[in-house]
């Protein structure tokens, strides 16, 4: 069973960048764990992750859900504050049957994982161009 950790994610810059997403939350009664990362080490700018895990009717479900604010200094009668301007979200749902092997999950997961590869223009370019699909 993994523990509530840090956990380091890099994004697809010119000069990749590493984050480090430390604990914030853990909760027993939904099972939800969730980290963020804070550049600055504001609550406004903070980026989380949450995962959730739970077994129901014979399902294995987890969903992971990120979302990064960008936030830009509002100066209002000369007192500067920090505002978000907008938000990414991604959320990922992940249902398995009880039953399934460790291999098929872990088949289905690397198969996700390639579909974001730049490569795969399919999927990069709709969702980091936000061309449409014809």
């Amino acid at each position: 069973m993994p523990s509530l950790q840090n956990l380091i994610l890099t994004d697809r810059a010119a000069t990749p960048v590493a984050r480090t997403f430390a604990p914030l939350d853990r909760n027993p009664q939904t099972g939800v764990i969730t980290v963020g990362h804070s550049p600055d080490g504001s609550v406004v700018s903070r980026a989380t992750l949450s995962v959730s895990h739970r077994k129901t009717n014979g399902k294995l479900k987890t969903r992971m859900v990120l979302s990064v604010p960008t936030v830009q200094t509002e100066t209002i009668n000369g007192i500067s504050s920090p505002r978000v301007v907008r938000s990414a979200f991604a959320d990922l749902t992940f249902t398995f049957a009880a039953t399934s092997t460790e291999q098929e999950r872990k088949d289905v997961i690397g198969m996700i994982q390639s579909s974001f590869d730049t490569s795969k223009v399919l999927v990069n370019d709709t969702l980091i161009k936000g061309e449409s699909i014809w």
